[in-house]
């Protein structure tokens, strides 16, 4: 039976996630074994933003980086508004919601925004994928050092009237940046083997998550959290999660119409300045806050990145319809880059066999002029 188009399907990642949660609650690893896991865990972090930094093309970081006043918006929405939204939530919410969790909510506020499902969502609904690519990854480049003092000022300065931990910064550097730009300098020489073995950051990319958050719910368990954790706590994050999701979406739509934006520019300003990053945000939450804080402080990430996958999911399923409309007034840009024409695929669940790709991208040049002409013709 086919699902109708405005249901977004279930992402199997949430269901591993509940799984390993589970999994450390039964079984959390203790002792000097937590020690080895803990290594192994930053190791995959490291090697996961390693591939990262190789994948990322310079052709798309060149194309997309003149459109200065979008990325200003994106990172304004990312590290401006979303900030603002966590610091009122965090005042209102007081006195009937856990103080950790409410530490937790204003954290993922202040984490970067994620790198491929933006991309992949700009793609699908047919927006901007080069300025995507360049806004995710300035993003994500600023949010190493921009997370950290953010975090410093508004958590750990609140609580001990202390600034942040100037070795947290430098952990977390070592940690993500150091790997990152390594394999970017490096593309020149992998970088066509990480092209044709694309789909190897799937498993590297969920299962480092996955890995460090079992490390970081097994030090919780040990330290007692669902002694503290209550069901109606999970639903409260829900709800507020949807709130500051829907202000964020709300304001920056406000933005778009305000600014006169493009409907391609929109789309990278919704997307790539309405989500977080669980990738980023479970190793920086390791190195800043206590190992027994680590699973309460990531549990509202995790709410927010499944959420906000399922609504993006089928905003992008619904821009995508209307682009493709017959009497649509913006015709659907034709993706040409080697990473635009990835992307798209990847966004549809089509994998471009390596020996077929440079007759796609020819056709999709010569296809892309055809409609050029034509839409030349009709004006």
């Amino acid at each position: 039976m086919r699902r109708a188009p405005f249901v977004p399907s279930v992402d199997p990642f949430l269901l591993w996630l509940i799984a390993v949660v589970a999994t450390a609650s039964l079984l959390p690893v203790r002792g000097a074994a937590a020690g080895w896991f803990d290594i192994l865990a930053d190791a995959a972090i490291a090697l996961l933003f390693f591939l990262h930094g190789a994948k990322l093309s310079r052709e798309a970081i060149v194309k997309g980086i003149g459109n200065w006043r979008l990325h200003l918006m994106v990172l304004a929405s990312t590290y401006l508004l979303f900030p603002v939204a966590g610091l009122v939530t965090e005042r209102l919410a007081q006195g009937w919601i856990n103080p950790l969790l409410l530490s937790g909510v204003l954290f993922l506020t202040l984490l970067p925004s994620t790198v491929q499902s933006s991309i992949a969502f700009t793609a699908m609904a047919r927006g901007n994928v080069a300025a995507a690519v360049c806004s995710a990854s300035l993003s994500n480049l600023l949010g190493i050092l921009l997370t950290p003092l953010l975090v410093g000022v508004f958590i750990q300065s609140a609580r001990t009237g202390q600034g942040g931990d100037w070795s947290a910064v430098r952990s977390i550097v070592m940690q993500l940046l150091v790997p990152f730009l390594a394999g970017h300098f490096l593309r020149p020489v992998i970088g066509k083997w990480i092209d044709r073995h694309k789909a190897i950051l799937m498993p590297v990319d969920r299962g480092s998550i996955l890995l460090v958050v079992y490390s970081a719910f097994s030090a919780a368990v040990v330290n007692g959290i669902w002694q503290v954790l209550e069901f109606s706590d999970l639903l409260e994050l829900l709800l507020i999660s949807a709130v500051i999701l829907a202000f964020i979406m709300g304001v920056n739509a406000l933005l778009t119409r305000a600014t006169g934006l493009p409907r391609e520019d929109a789309v990278v300003l919704l997307f790539c300045g309405s989500k977080k990053s669980l990738v980023s945000g479970v190793p920086m939450a390791g190195a800043l806050f206590a190992p027994a804080q680590v699973g309460m402080i990531v549990l509202p990430l995790m709410i927010f990145h499944q959420l906000q996958l399922f609504v993006c999911a089928w905003l992008a399923a619904r821009f995508a319809r209307e682009a493709e409309a017959p009497n649509s007034a913006t015709p659907a840009r034709i993706p040409q880059t080697s990473d635009e024409i990835a992307a798209a695929a990847e966004a549809v669940g089509l994998p471009i066999p390596e020996p077929c790709a440079p007759g796609v991208a020819a056709n999709l040049a010569l296809l892309s002029s055809h409609a050029e002409r034509m839409r030349g013709k009709a004006s």
